[in-house]
Parts: structure tokens; sequence; C-alpha cells
């Protein structure tokens, strides 16, 4: 199992937010931003911040430092990191069966993730056996695209999602964003969609949307 970081707003928490957070950060980063949130309406939350691996990254000259696969260069198409990215999802889905042993409906977990995590978010939803409660990914891109389709479960074939961007990030291109919106719009996903001009960060007015769609989907 991977490491987490674990904060409950209540006693027994019936809905679980599992925060995935990009390249070299950790499970703590995404704390401050999930504070902003206001989920009272669904009652008590339990938000897994879990850690990534610590492994080489090619493009960062093999500097060991958190990270959920490999990037091995800027072309994040051709060059993906499958064996590190199918390692991640399996870590992944076992928190989503940890949390669902904890007595947490599957229709009551939704993934959420930054950069490389919305990555692992958009990778694992779509395949995990049960259906969840919806899949947030901000400022990632659709990992394994060609594959999604044939992989993808049937539980999880009208799965709502979130996707956002910085129409100004230089790291994960807007177009990759985007592109990963049509592809999945192209497979009959409902893909609420939102950029904001900023670059590869979160920003509040996104807070705010991602905090309505959870309600809209959970409440």
């Amino acid at each position: 199992m991977l490491e987490t970081h674990v904060i409950e707003t209540g006693p027994s928490p019936r809905t679980t937010l599992i925060v995935l957070h990009g390249l070299g950060a950790d499970g703590f980063d995404f704390v401050p931003i999930c504070a902003e949130l206001d989920l009272s309406r669904l009652g008590a939350v339990r938000y897994v911040f879990p850690h990534a691996p610590e492994r080489p990254v090619t493009i960062n000259g093999g500097h060991v430092m958190r990270a959920w696969y490999d990037i091995i260069g800027t072309d994040l198409v051709r060059r993906e990191d499958e064996v590190g990215l199918r390692e991640s999802q399996a870590a992944i889905a076992a928190l989503i069966d940890s949390e669902r042993q904890r007595g947490v409906a599957a229709g009551r977990i939704v993934l959420v993730g930054f950069s490389q995590g919305c990555a692992m978010a958009l990778m694992t939803a779509l395949r995990y056996p049960e259906r969840l409660g919806g899949v947030a990914g901000l400022s990632g891109y659709l990992p394994l695209a060609a594959t999604t389709a044939a992989e993808r479960s049937t539980a999880n074939a009208d799965l709502p999602v979130f996707m956002a961007h910085g129409m100004q990030d230089p790291v994960v291109a807007p177009a990759r964003g985007t592109a990963s919106r049509d592809a999945l719009q192209s497979l009959g996903y409902a893909v609420t969609w939102h950029d904001y001009p900023m670059p590869h960060s979160v920003c509040m007015e996104e807070i705010r949307d991602l905090n309505a769609w959870l309600l809209q989907q959970l409440g």
C-alpha cells in the first residue's frame, strides 16, 4: 500500500476523496487546497493524500523524486512509461479497495489529481471495475490514450469527468489537455471542462468550480 496522509472532517465519513499530487511533490501538497473546499453538505469527508513512490526521473537528469511514473522526454505521447503507469494504477486502485473495505461505497469515492496525478486519476478511474463517484483531472492529460477504449471498465463507461487547465501552462501544454478532453468525449464521457488564465498551478476560481461539481455529483 502507498503511504498516505489522511484527514477526516468528522466521525465515520461516508465520502472519500483520493487526491493525487504532481511530479516532485508529495501528499501534503494539496492539503491547503482541499481545505478551501466546502463539502459540509455531504457530511463528514475523508481525504486521502497518498505519496507517490520515489524513483529516478529521466527528464530531470535521473534525479530521484516522488513520481507516479517516469517522464522519459518532452513527448508525452510517444515515450510513455507504461510499466510505471500501470504499477501506480494498481497501487491507487488498492487505495480505492481499502476505502470500500472501510464501508465507503464506490459511488462515494472520487479521484482528484494534478498534473501527473491527473494522469493517474483518469487512467485509474476509467479502468476501475466498480462505478465510482467521479474523477477530476487538473492541469494534466489522459495517459495511454490509445488503450483507453479497450481497457476502460463497463461500470465506469458513464463516469462524470471534471477537467481544468491553465491556458498559459508551460509544463503540460493546453493542447494536451484539450486533446484528452476530446478523446474522452469521443468515447461518450460527459466532460465538464474549465480553463483559466494561469500557468501550471491552481486558482481560486478553479477550486470553486471543482467544489460545485463535487457537490453536484455527490450531493
